[in-house]
C-alpha cells in the first residue's frame, strides 16, 4: 500500500480482484441474482471500498457478496470465512474493554479494528450462525439484475 496505507498498488488491486472474482463464482449461491461484471466494475471506480476489502482480506478474511438492498442500492460483502480469521483473534471488544483488562491484554480490539478498516461489526446475521461477520456498507452499484 501506499500514501500512509489509503491505496492499493496496481498488483495488490490486481491480486484482490482476482481473489474476490474467484470467491464469487466458487459461491454462487451466495448471490446466484448478482453478476461478478458489475461488481468489479463499480469495485474498480471506488478505490476505498476495494482498501476496505483488502483489509479483510489481509488478516485473514474471505470478504464476499451475498446480497443487494434494494431499498438503498447498496450490495452487500460479509466475511464468509469458516471460523475467525488468524488477523482477527484473541482481541477486545471495545477500547474500554481492552483497557480494563490489567492481565493477558490484547493488541487490539474488534470496533477499532472494524472502523480502520472501514467497515460496520455485526453482531447477528439471520440464518448465519456466526458471530465474526462484516458489513460492507454504502456501496451504491446500480439496481440488482433480478
Amino acid at each position: 500500500m501506499t500514501k500512509k496505507n489509503k491505496e492499493l498498488s496496481h498488483e495488490q488491486r490486481e491480486e484482490l480482484l482476482r481473489a474476490l472474482k474467484g470467491r464469487f463464482e466458487k459461491n454462487m449461491d451466495r448471490h446466484s441474482c448478482i453478476e461478478w461484471p458489475t461488481i468489479q466494475g463499480k469495485l474498480e471506480a471506488n478505490t476505498g471500498k476495494l482498501l476496505s476489502l483488502y483489509k479483510m482480506e489481509r488478516t485473514g478474511g474471505e470478504p464476499d457478496v451475498v446480497g443487494h438492498d434494494k431499498e438503498t442500492g447498496e450490495y452487500i460483502f460479509y466475511d464468509c470465512s469458516a471460523e475467525s480469521p488468524k488477523g482477527r483473534r484473541s482481541v477486545c471488544y471495545d477500547r474500554e474493554a481492552l483497557e480494563s483488562r490489567k492481565k493477558y491484554k490484547s493488541a487490539n480490539n474488534v470496533m477499532d479494528m472494524a472502523a480502520d478498516m472501514g467497515i460496520e461489526l455485526l453482531t447477528t446475521i439471520p440464518g448465519v450462525a456466526k458471530a465474526w461477520k462484516f458489513r460492507y456498507e454504502n456501496i451504491e452499484l446500480g439496481e440488482n439484475p433480478c
